[in-house]
């Protein structure tokens, strides 16, 4: 959702048609998200995303994980695409298939005798077997990936090792690895981290944004304050390079600055009227996640940096909710004046304010929702109906136990990267851990299908408001 909600604000580059279109894209997500809210456990690595389903986690949801290679006797079946392999080692399922023996493959790519495979399979007994080619170095990579132990440090360790890995496979899996690691398992590498490689890699210029955040949030754990002349440097170069991933560039900054470092980032993209959306929103996450998972900077002092982005009236609604989930009530007479001035390139600020004084507990906030309920019936019912009032968070989360996901879990992951069912999928890639799962009781599963179909109801009612009310708004504004 963040990454995706990044994607967008990095293509809206200025006219107002598109950042009405985006705004409402992103509404119609936060509301999907929003009703499932209660099964979301603490995030992994707070600034990366994987890209893929990894090998270990792919290994731990089939029936049967093999190496496999062909043979002179290994002709592959034009029509078909089949091809039979000699399994030489079997990593998982002996009692589904055995060394020394023949499996039947649909691969179309060099089939050449002697190339290696690991072949992952399903469905026995007659499995369906999918096949990724290796090299001698994927091979040892694959096979001390069965062997790693559950401990996510020590998978950790491992997986550093091969992050700028010239075999892109090897690279790609250790950073997914990363991107699905708990935030606190990450913190804990700190003793094993090298410090003068993050480095070397951050200030490289080609370095592709989602690895730079994920060296910046590595920097974070293991750097000091002899760091922060270089991250300043990057956070006020006007060099797109040097400020890629900048949600992780600002929050890696915080953490070895301290809160004297908020008067930079103040100034530079929330007070800054000037800064580009994109850039604002991601000096917002970088507060979010100081304000949710560290306690380097207390509360108070996040919070009034995001009062400083209430006075851009247009960009308000991103900060009211964290306000509310921080249970900073001192902003109260301000929010309904933004209720009150809103017009319509403005007016989704309503439903956050609104969410706000339902939260709140102040006597004042409910004598301030009878008033707006007067101005804008629609917005307060829109609020009420859609989204659960906000519960405050404590400042930090507590480290969760996390166990490899089985074949039988009830949200495995998908067996293949590509498939299309989006629960599995997020199960595999860790994002939701087991231990914070509740239950699969029938009143959970009951629970979890009201809340589904109040998701794809909220979605429908709220894309017909956007293209309906936001129509209007787009051609006035293209006007």
């Amino acid at each position: 959702m963040r990454f995706l909600h990044m994607t967008i604000l990095h293509s809206d580059i200025a006219p107002r048609p598109r950042r009405i279109a985006t705004r409402g894209l992103t509404v119609l997500l936060a509301l999907a998200v929003g009703m499932g809210g209660w099964l979301k456990p603490a995030l992994a690595c707070p600034f990366c995303s994987a890209v893929s389903q990894t090998i270990r986690q792919e290994i731990g949801v089939m029936d049967a994980v093999v190496l496999a290679e062909t043979t002179l006797d290994s002709i592959r079946n034009e029509e078909s695409g089949e091809v039979k392999m000699k399994v030489v080692r079997v990593f998982k399922g002996e009692e589904h298939v055995a060394a020394e023996t023949f499996v039947t493959v649909v691969y179309f790519g060099e089939v050449e005798a002697g190339r290696r495979f690991m072949l992952s399979g399903v469905d026995p007994p007659n499995i369906q077997w999918s096949a990724l080619p290796l090299t001698k170095e994927s091979e040892a990579y694959v096979l001390k990936v069965t062997q790693l132990p559950d401990d996510g440090l020590e998978r950790l360790k491992f997986f550093q090792n091969y992050l700028q890995s010239e075999d892109p496979m090897l690279s790609r899996d250790s950073y997914d690895e990363f991107a699905i690691t708990p935030y606190p398992i990450v913190q804990s590498l700190k003793p094993f981290m090298n410090h003068a490689e993050l480095v070397k890699w951050i200030r490289e210029p080609e370095m592709p944004a989602d690895r730079k955040r994920l060296y910046l949030t590595m920097l974070g754990v293991c750097g000091s304050e002899s760091d922060v002349p270089m991250l300043e440097k990057m956070l006020t170069s006007t060099e797109p390079s040097s400020r890629s991933g900048l949600d992780a560039l600002v929050a890696c900054y915080l953490i070895l600055a301290g809160e004297d470092g908020l008067q930079l980032v103040n100034k530079q993209f929330l007070a800054n009227k000037q800064a580009p959306y994109a850039d604002t929103y991601a000096a917002i996450m970088a507060i979010r996640f100081h304000g949710t998972e560290t306690d380097k900077i207390p509360r108070s002092a996040l919070v009034k940096s995001l009062h400083l982005v209430l006075d851009r009236k247009d960009l308000a609604d991103l900060v009211i909710p964290d306000l509310s989930r921080w249970g900073d009530w001192s902003q109260i007479d301000r929010l309904v004046n933004l209720f009150v001035e809103a017009e319509e390139d403005n007016n989704w600020v309503r439903v956050p304010v609104v969410n706000y004084l339902r939260a709140c507990p102040n006597p004042e906030a409910e004598a301030a929702l009878e008033k707006l309920q007067k101005i804008d019936p629609d917005s307060v019912r829109r609020a009420s109906s859609f989204f659960p009032i906000p519960i405050p968070q404590p400042p930090a989360q507590p480290e969760t136990s996390y166990r490899l996901p089985k074949k039988n879990d009830r949200l495995a992951s998908a067996q293949t990267a590509g498939a299309v069912d989006f629960l599995p999928v997020i199960r595999a890639t860790g994002r939701y851990p087991v231990a914070a799962l509740p239950p699969v009781s029938t009143a959970n599963l009951a629970k979890m299908v009201v809340v589904s179909l109040m998701a794809f109801a909220t979605m429908v009612i709220a894309l017909y408001l956007i293209l309906s009310g936001g129509t209007r708004r787009l051609v006035v504004a293209e006007q």
